[in-house]
């Protein structure tokens, strides 16, 4: 037989849209086919996995203004090959000094805004971030990196569907902010697909930072440009917040699922919450269970629940909060939180807050994957929150800086309260399963609440269903909860699940409906899994985006 798979398997799963790609020395994957490109290149070039991942992390931020950007924070989780030791870069900005609960409440705010100068509050990390991975393992000339992203956004480059579907769809709200529309909507109107798009004061900025290094950015020129024209339009950040940010190293967390080796990101990332949907799961014999079935999604469901109950109570900056991480990851705590999951009814989430074991002591965003002939592999993601961040850009430099602070709550008693100098909350989360203390996947997704959800798909389609990762990828995905920034409890399922599997999923109490069949609510996947056995790689991307995997 062509295909092997699990007992619980699908059989619906067993052809792909396309097949995923097999090499034995490098692989990269990400949702955009020239940003994947340019890691390629730059690896055929000898470059190490970190050049790759910053290359196409660089060309996103171009192509994909809706998602990625220069003004925006990142999160990468490094496996150092030499070392056999796997590493988590926190590329996250503070909130600025002058941004205070109290100025917004005198200001007659009762929320931090979404859009404009004063939802843009947080320092981007992300051009810090590849300055602090590229110091530590970059093989290639920092300069070189660069030349592509510059490339497209001074020359053109082809607008996607997809992008032009985003431009018309905030059409309106792009044309109230005089730079983004002069920049996003040349003439007045929405690319359309096909159209060749040119962004040369974002290429500007790059070439800066290409030449001079990050310290442009947060020292020099850029962040003079940025803070001044900031502080004309009345917003918080000034030169001394850009001055004072740093990117950190951090240790992992982790647990264990079926024998696998699973990390995440540090709290203030939702990978803890990755973590515990996984410790739920690993209860149940997902293969009686069965794959696509209405258990299954229901379980799914209901471990997101419980996971995101204790996350919502937890996760921030924890130098702002004594973040109980050991306990919330225990497997002693499991078959108590498990008593609150009925396989025959839907629970409730706000009941789950009362309920629940007490333990003492969301948007936009891309996801990339590397791995070269060396063995090094970065698992990166980033974002500038929502759909084209703050839209606010200072003039002259083509940055659509980030609106991630908007997150923040003006709630004194919030655990992710507004505080100068804290971090938010971030949902955006790099993953990497190893097996026997080697990298065994790479895996990542856009998406708010959907990310957890999604990497428990892909690691539930591949190590319990034995798909492979194209597979795992294109298999019908599902998404409880809050994501696109609406506040909503709906579970909503691809459309290509049976329909029979959703009038189940009613008459157990879920507000679940069909959206489309390959549906950008549920993400852009990308992951690279590692075959020990044959000496291969195996790259997949995700085809609700505009992504290219390539394994050579």
């Amino acid at each position: 037989m062509p295909y092997q798979f699990n007992r619980g398997a699908h059989l619906g799963s067993l052809v792909t849209g396309r097949p995923p790609a097999i090499g034995r020395k490098g692989a990269v994957t990400s949702p955009h086919y020239l940003a994947t490109l340019a890691g390629y290149d730059l690896m055929k070039k000898g470059g190490h996995a970190v050049d790759a991942a910053i290359a196409i992390n660089a060309v996103l931020c171009v192509v994909y203004p809706h998602m990625a950007g220069i003004g925006g924070d990142l999160f990468a989780l490094v496996w150092d090959n030499p070392r056999s030791a796997i590493r988590a870069l926190n590329g996250s900005g503070a909130a600025c000094g002058r941004a205070t609960r109290r100025f917004y409440g005198e200001n007659g705010h009762s929320s931090i805004p979404s859009r404009g100068p004063l939802s843009a509050i947080t320092v981007p990390g992300a051009v810090d971030a590849w300055h602090s991975l590229h110091a530590e393992y970059g093989k290639l000339p920092w300069k070189e990196l660069f030349a592509p992203a510059i490339d497209y956004a001074q020359n053109g480059f082809p607008v996607t569907f997809k992008l032009s579907r985003f431009l018309h769809r905030f059409q309106d709200e792009i044309s109230r902010h005089g730079e983004a529309a002069r920049m996003l909507l040349p003439g007045g109107t929405p690319a359309k697909p096909g159209d060749m798009m040119r962004l040369p004061d974002l290429g500007l900025s790059l070439q800066q930072i290409a030449e001079q290094g990050a310290e442009v950015f947060y020292q020099g020129e850029l962040a003079r440009t940025i803070t001044g024209k900031l502080e004309q339009a009345g917003g918080l950040m000034r030169l001394d917040d850009f001055q004072a940010h740093r990117s950190t190293w951090e240790p992992t967390i982790s647990t264990t699922y079926r024998g696998y080796e699973i990390h995440q990101t540090q709290p203030n990332t939702q990978g803890i919450a990755a973590l515990m949907i996984l410790n739920y799961l690993e209860r149940f014999d997902l293969s009686e269970v069965g794959d696509q079935s209405a258990e299954y999604y229901h379980l799914m469901a209901e471990a997101a629940k419980l996971a995101f109950t204790y996350r919502d109570r937890w996760v921030t900056d924890p130098k702002h909060l004594d973040i109980p991480i050991k306990e919330l990851l225990s497997k002693d705590y499991v078959e108590e939180v498990l008593k609150h999951l009925d396989m025959n009814k839907a629970g409730d989430r706000e009941k789950h807050r009362e309920q629940l074991p007490h333990i003492g002591v969301n948007r936009d965003t891309v996801y990339m994957a590397a791995v070269d002939d060396e063995g090094n592999a970065v698992s990166l993601i980033q974002s500038i929150y929502h759909e084209f961040g703050s839209m606010y850009i200072p003039e002259g430099t083509g940055i659509l800086l980030q609106n991630r602070g908007s997150f923040f709550a003006l709630d004194q008693h919030h655990p992710n309260t507004l505080e100068p100098g804290k971090k938010t909350f971030h949902t955006i989360i790099p993953a990497m399963a190893l097996k026997d203390g080697k990298p065994f996947m790479l895996y990542g997704s856009m998406g708010g609440e959907g990310q957890p959800q999604t990497q428990a798909a892909l690691i539930t389609r591949v190590i319990d269903f034995g798909y492979n990762i194209q597979q795992a990828i294109e298999a019908p995905r599902w998404l409880y909860g809050r994501t696109w920034g609406a506040a909503t409890d709906s579970f909503k399922l691809e459309a290509r699940v049976a329909s029979s599997v959703l009038e189940m999923l009613q008459t157990k109490g879920h507000l679940a409906e069909f959206t489309v069949d390959w549906s950008e609510e549920m993400g852009h996947a990308q992951g690279i899994v590692f075959d020990r056995k044959q000496g291969a790689l195996s790259a997949g991307a995700d085809p609700r985006g505009d992504g290219l995997a390539l394994s050579w």
